[in-house]
This record gives structure tokens, sequence and C-alpha cells, in this order.
């Protein structure tokens, strides 16, 4: 099944997401469950993360969004994990 994950930043911490983006990226590399995944932007400045993982389940899934380095640091104001159907793409 499909899961989208949604992250938004705490204003103020882009350089925390700058300081923790090599080990995000290599969690996402490492745990080969990620199929898309990209931050959102505000006035050209990354603000947030959406992640659309593969597992077999809800916990699954959050359980990998409690994993990433990123909530780690302290990054994240708010995190949803959502079952996701892909239609389009």
């Amino acid at each position: 099944m499909l899961y989208a994950v949604i992250c938004r930043d705490k204003p103020g911490h882009l350089q925390t997401r700058l300081d923790t983006r090599a080990a995000h990226l290599g969690y996402i590399e490492a745990t080969g469950i990620v199929k898309m995944a990209g931050p959102f932007l505000q006035d050209g400045q990354m603000c947030g993360s959406l992640v659309i993982l593969e597992t077999g389940s809800l916990a699954e899934a959050e359980a990998w969004a409690a994993g990433d380095p990123y909530k780690a640091a302290g990054l994240f104001d708010s995190v949803s994990v959502s079952e996701w159907k892909k239609v389009v793409g």
C-alpha cells in the first residue's frame, strides 16, 4: 500500500533542515520504501516534506516517519501519515 507522509517545518528552522539533509537522504536510500519525495516550498525556500512510501501497513509507515532524521532533529511542527491512492502519473 502507498502512504503519504506530510511534514511541515517549524518556522525559522531552515538551518536545521540544511544541517540534517544528508542524514535524511541517507535514511531514504537505506530504507528502500520511498517511492517519491520532495520538499514543499514557500517563497523559494524549503518548508516541509512530502514523502510517498510503499509499505505493508500504516504502522510501518508511521514507524518510518518516526525514524526520519529530520524528526529526530526537531525540524517538524507537524507530521501526518495517511493511506494514499495513486490515480494519475
